[in-house]
């Protein structure tokens, strides 16, 4: 069996700083409202704008709007137009984002289990 060479104090920080860095920057854009429940919905297969506008809730067309051009700058979701009348444009999870759903259900499990429920 191979032994692991030890860190040294400075590289095992710099590697804490790192895996910090990139655990903020991926809170940062998931924490975001709306987006994890986007990608969820996302999960169960393509939905068109206003299909998931419904199952959202309270959501404006413009937030909704503006997460799903973020989604999609990241490339976490594809946009697809399709020809009509009428033309409908769909959304779906792109490769890196089908990635994510096992993290973002491990989470949700997470939270379930540790997490108190809001109460309303």
């Amino acid at each position: 069996m191979a032994t692991m060479p030890k860190l040294t104090s400075a590289e095992a920080s710099a590697q804490c700083q790192r895996g910090d860095a990139a655990l903020a920057r991926a809170f940062g854009f998931l924490g975001k409202r709306w987006n994890a429940v986007i990608l969820g919905i996302l999960g169960e297969g393509p939905v068109g704008f206003r299909d998931l506008s419904r199952a959202i809730g309270p959501i404006s067309d413009s937030v909704l709007s503006q997460r799903l051009t973020e989604l999609a700058g990241a490339r976490l979701i594809t946009r697809a137009v399709q020809e009509g009348p009428p033309i409908g444009v769909y959304y779906s999870l792109a490769p890196c984002g089908e990635a994510l759903l096992p993290a973002l259900d491990q989470i949700a499990r997470w939270a379930d289990e540790y997490l108190p429920a809001v109460q309303k």
